[in-house]
Formats: structure tokens, sequence, C-alpha cells
């Protein structure tokens, strides 16, 4: 009797325990008067001016005590370091940030799976993807076999890290990565890859707010009716930082820039090509000081252009121009690091064969204005300069081209011994001159 009562004491106790958690988790879960969520739209590749993009909608929403930041989602991948940057930002958001990839036939590839997996709360439009995370190199290949292993392991680990974080599917996502499988919206939901099937954002809050979202300790449903939305607008200099920051815009605007200067250098005094070639230069380079770009790719590319120009003042016989050509399609190829979406090899040989050309060109005219007239007899000695050195009788003796000549002028003056002078005429083998100005 004695052991039975101590039997009951403790499942009394239990009971109890076990009322109060429940009581306690109950009460933890109430309805909200009014939700105000800020809709950010992510489309394009993942690139720094994302990263900005998301920074300034979360810091917004703290400072206008938003509840939830809504993150409509539409992108093909991007640069591996901007989307650990975003990953950090959600995944340490006070304010939880849901996302939703939509409208109908919008994807969340490559970086942009591991956003979604981030989320607190991920929906999907009917008609649209997710998956396709395999790393792959600045232009598009695949990696070595050695840097595959390494980089496909670190991308596993995180997702895998995210996934259990927020209690999905983390064989799915792992998967995604390794093989790079992808699925559709029915079979994301199924395979617990996201919450559920959104038609709209509007449709992804009320499904969201019959759930519940957790707003710091307490977990808050609220109806479509309670929901206020407001749009983040992020300015013209998202705009601009967006363009600027497409690696194939700040490659095009550093060899712009190169070019510009190029020709300024060529044809001293024009001016023009030389402001406009020190903009799209300086902008370029900013560009690449905020993209993943490697140093020795840059180097490249200015190594390319300083040959170019050598070769203006150096005959080289064309062994500078293909020195130059070399370079900048091996400085194009490596510009930019491992998981940045760079440039692809065939914009690469188009960008440097029509360069190459256009810049051979320029060289050819430059050269051939250099080269000095032609003529027959004694035609070939008008134009060139030369001085007096000695005066005999109404004639005078004048180095020309290294030669001595008889000289005399027009109107029979007698110049100075080292006067300048030039030629222009000739009358048998006596050089007509005149007083160099």
């Amino acid at each position: 009797m004695h052991a039975f009562a101590k039997r009951s004491r403790i499942i009394y106790c239990l009971i109890i325990i076990t009322v109060v958690i429940s009581m306690s988790l109950k009460s933890r879960i109430v309805t909200a008067d009014d939700v105000s969520v800020l809709l950010l739209e992510l489309q394009g590749g993942i690139s720094p001016a994302q990263v900005h993009l998301l920074e300034d909608g979360v810091t917004q929403a703290g400072d206008d005590d938003h509840d939830l930041v809504l993150l409509r989602l539409d992108t093909p991948g991007g640069s591996v370091s901007s989307m650990r940057d975003m990953v950090k930002i959600i995944m340490n958001s006070k304010i939880p940030v849901c996302v939703w990839v939509g409208p109908e036939g919008a994807h969340a590839a490559s970086a942009g799976t591991f956003i979604t997996a981030s989320a607190q709360v991920a929906g999907m439009a009917p008609g649209t993807s997710i998956g396709a995370a395999s790393p792959v190199s600045s232009s598009g290949e695949e990696l070595s076999e050695t840097m595959g292993k390494k980089v496909t392991g670190d991308m596993v680990s995180l997702i895998k890290g995210i996934a259990r974080k927020r209690g999905r599917n983390i064989e799915w996502y792992a998967q995604s990565v390794k093989d790079g499988v992808s699925v559709d919206a029915q079979d994301a939901v199924t395979l617990n890859v996201v919450d559920f099937i959104a038609l709209n954002f509007d449709d992804f809050l009320e499904q969201l707010g019959a759930r519940g979202v957790v707003l710091g300790d307490e977990k808050i449903k609220f109806s479509r009716d309670e929901i206020e939305v407001t749009e983040f607008d992020p300015g013209f200099r998202y705009d601009v930082l967006s363009w600027l920051l497409d690696p194939q815009v700040a490659y095009f605007l550093l060899l712009g820039g190169m070019l510009g200067l190029f020709f300024e250098l060529s044809h001293p005094g024009v001016v023009l090509p030389g402001v406009i070639g020190a903009f799209c230069l300086v902008t370029g380079l900013y560009a690449m000081s905020i993209l993943p770009t490697n140093a020795a790719g840059l180097l490249l590319l200015l190594l390319g252009s300083v040959l170019f120009v050598l070769e203006i003042f150096i005959v080289s016989y064309g062994l500078l121009s293909l020195g130059a050509v070399i370079s900048l399609f091996i400085g194009s190829l490596v510009l930019f690091r491992e998981g940045t979406p760079g440039i692809p090899l065939g914009t690469v040989l188009g960008t440097v064969l029509t360069f190459s050309a256009f810049i051979g060109f320029v060289i050819y005219l430059v050269t051939k204005a250099q080269i000095p007239r032609s003529g027959v007899g004694m035609e070939s000695m008008v134009g060139l300069e030369g001085e007096v050195i000695e005066i005999r009788g109404e004639r005078m003796k004048v180095r020309v081209r290294g030669e001595i000549w008889n000289a005399e002028t027009e109107d029979k003056i007698i110049f100075d011994p080292s006067t300048s002078i030039r030629v222009v005429a000739a009358r048998g083998l006596t050089l007509i001159i005149v007083k160099k100005n």
C-alpha cells in the first residue's frame, strides 16, 4: 500500500506539471490587434547591393516598429559571400524575416535556396522552384575536384545548420548542394523544404496569421484584416548600386575606362575620351573594390593596357600587342573569385577581341602618322629642318638630315650661323630655305 501511494503521488505530480506547462504554452499564444509588415522585393542575382537592401530593410523595420519583414524572392543565385551576409542578417534579426518565393515562374536557385532556408517562415507560389545549390566557378563551370570538395563540404555544413535551426528537411537541403537537385512548390511542401504554398503575398500573410508567428517570446496569430503592409522603397541609391555591382557591368566600365585613357594618350588634347575614360575607370574600380575580385586579374587587365600604350613608342613588331591580348584574356577569366556569377567565356572572348581590334586600329593610325613622308629625289627634302653652319658669299651651307647642302633664300637674305631653318623647295642641288619660327 505504501508503494502504491508513493507511485500515485508521483503520477499526480507529473499530471500537475503537464497541466502547468500546457497552460503556460497556451498563454503565450495570443491574438494580435494590429500587425505591421514591411515588404521587400529581391529580384535578380545576389550581390552586395542585395545585402544593402536587406540590411536597410531590417534596420528600417526596427526603427519604424514593424512586427515582421516579408521578403519576396526571385533569384537565380549569385555571390557566396553576399549570400552568407544575407543569411546572417536573417538569422540574427530580432524581427522575424519571412520569405515568399513568387510570383508564379519565379525561383530560389543556388544562393536563393540558402536564403529561403534561413527564413523563420517560408512559402512558395505555385509554379515556382527551389534548389540547384551546387557551387560553381565564377564562369559558371564546375570546380576542380579538390576545390569542389572543399567548397561543397563547407556549403553543405552551412545549409544543414540552417535547416536544423528552422526545423526543415536537413537531408534534402544537403542534397540540393551536393547533387544540385531542385523541386517545385508542391514537392517542397511535401518534403518539408518550405512551410506552405501561397498564391500571392496576401495569401501568404493570411496563412501566416492562421499558423502564427513567433514575435519575441510570444506566438502571435492574426487575420488578414489586422495586417498593415508597407512596401520598402530602396531609393535611387539601390538602383544605381545594383546596376553598378553587376560583375559584367563593372567589367565593361573598367575596360571602357582603359580604352578612353588609351585614346587620350595616343591623341593628346582631345580631352573628351580622357574625361569619360577616367570616370568609367574610377567607377569600375569602385565596383571591383566591393565585388569579390582577384587582384591578379585586375593587375593583368592593367598590364594589358600598359603594353598597348608601349606599342606606340616601342618597335616590337607586334609582340607587345600580342602580350597585351593574352594579358587581357587571362585577366578577364580570373577577375572574379570562385562563387561569384562572373563573366561567361563567350563574353570574355568577344570583348577582348573587340577591345584589341579597336586599339590595334588606333595604334596603326598613330604609327602611320608618325612615319615621315617619302618623296623622290630632292622633293624628299621639302619640309625638313636644319641649321646654318657656314656663310659663303651669297650662299649658305646648311646641315639637314645630317648632310651638308648649299642653300639660299628667295630674297637672297643671309642668315647667321646656327640659325634654325626649314626647307621649302629645291633647285637642282641647292635648297631654298626660310627661317624657322
